[in-house]
């Protein structure tokens, strides 16, 4: 399973990348409104924080179909490949996403809440659907279920498209997630670092440090040549 994170803060993002194996950054309206940088610098240095190989996500906003279609191309072009567009999967939606693979544009069908929602968006072309985990529990869903059930669709129907799990509170829905089959999950950075955390893992580093010695910083001339 891969691991993207999601957020538009340059800072985390430059931090993050160098501390865990990420392929990729995914945005949204909502995180971007959070940040005081006009969109379109905010966006380049979101790619310059992760190079030129990372996946970059970002989404349309534009209501009609040529809206979302022209929108999405400049968003490309300013976010550079590899660059995939979220579009939410409404009847429109799906008719740019179909437009928008045509002309070669990767995408990711966003705010997908059913199986079948995946499904079409798979038929439609996308490279990526992203189901809500979290925001399908609070309304007495099971997202978890529904990632397995699409991870199954694409599975049993040969679809290339991949399984972009999103919406996460905690550390064992992305476990869950990753059980169930998910090919990636874009997570927060706080959760990012809940991760790795374990308070036993502490204790051993402590212990490690209390009975170790002192790290070696090893220089050349400590080595002797035969």
């Amino acid at each position: 399973m891969l691991y993207l994170l999601d957020t538009a803060n340059r800072q985390e993002i430059t931090t993050l990348v160098e501390q865990f194996p990420l392929v990729g950054v995914t945005t949204n309206p909502t995180l971007i409104a959070r940040e005081s940088e006009p969109f379109d610098e905010l966006i380049r240095g979101i790619r310059a924080a992760i190079g030129p190989e990372r996946m970059l996500h970002v989404q349309t906003s534009c209501e009609d179909v040529q809206g979302i279609v022209e929108e999405a191309l400049a968003l490309q072009e300013l976010a550079e490949p590899p660059f995939f567009a979220k579009i939410p999967v409404t009847a429109i939606g799906i008719q740019a996403i179909m437009q928008l693979k045509k002309q070669g544009v990767g995408v990711t069908a966003t705010a997908v809440f059913t199986q079948q929602q995946a499904l079409i968006a798979a038929r439609a072309g996308a490279d990526f659907v992203a189901p809500y985990v979290n925001r399908l529990d609070n309304i007495a869903g099971n997202g978890v279920s529904v990632v397995k059930d699409i991870v199954h669709l694409f599975n049993i129907h040969a679809l290339p498209t991949k399984v972009l799990a999103a919406s996460f509170k905690n550390v064992e829905q992305v476990h869950a997630v990753s059980m169930a089959g998910s090919h990636c999950v874009t997570v927060a950075p706080e959760l990012l670092e809940f991760l790795l955390y374990h308070p036993l893992t502490d204790i051993s580093v402590a212990q490690f440090k209390k009975d170790g010695p002192a790290c070696p910083r090893w220089s050349s001339d400590i080595i002797t040549e035969e």
